[in-house]
């Protein structure tokens, strides 16, 4: 394992102790067609304790699709209309106020089949999640003009 730089990891602690406030509208916008997610602190903001994000769904959109993570925990709250959520072996649909805590090597999804947009807040525990977003924009362009192309 490579050393550590102490310079480095102090002011990753300084950051990680500054308050931090986001007014509505603000935070890092990731936009993967119907789906979009606003990320509120992450990365050296949180020294990557954990990272807490919005995500949006379009009316009768899907979500990111089944996946676990092997040493994450997620928390999902359920901040506007109703989304459907897969968990484990699980299907439910989770109006406004809904509280999910899910494991560590749990499959999820979420997705909305309401008629109405949807959103939940995220705390994605330990952090570092936002560092995977370009990525994952990348792929989610690349595949939604490969479907296109085969239309």
């Amino acid at each position: 394992m490579g050393k550590s730089n102490p310079q480095s990891d102090f002011q990753s602690e300084a950051e990680s102790q500054k308050t931090l406030i986001h007014l509505p509208g603000s935070g890092r916008n990731y936009v993967m067609g119907p789906m979009r997610s606003v990320f509120l602190a992450d990365g050296s903001e949180t020294n990557d304790r954990y990272c807490v994000s919005e995500w949006w769904l379009d009316a009768q959109s899907d979500g990111p699709g089944p996946h676990c993570h092997e040493e994450h925990e997620e928390l999902f709250y359920v901040i506007e209309g109703v989304m459907s959520f897969l968990v484990g072996d699980e299907s439910l649909d989770a109006p406004k106020g809904t509280f999910i805590r899910i494991p560590p090597n749990v499959m999820h999804d979420f997705m909305n089949k309401s008629k109405a947009r949807a959103g939940v807040l995220n705390f994605y525990m330990p952090g570092g999640f936002e560092e995977k977003m370009p990525s994952l924009v990348q792929w989610y362009e690349q595949h939604n003009q490969q479907n296109r192309d085969s239309q």
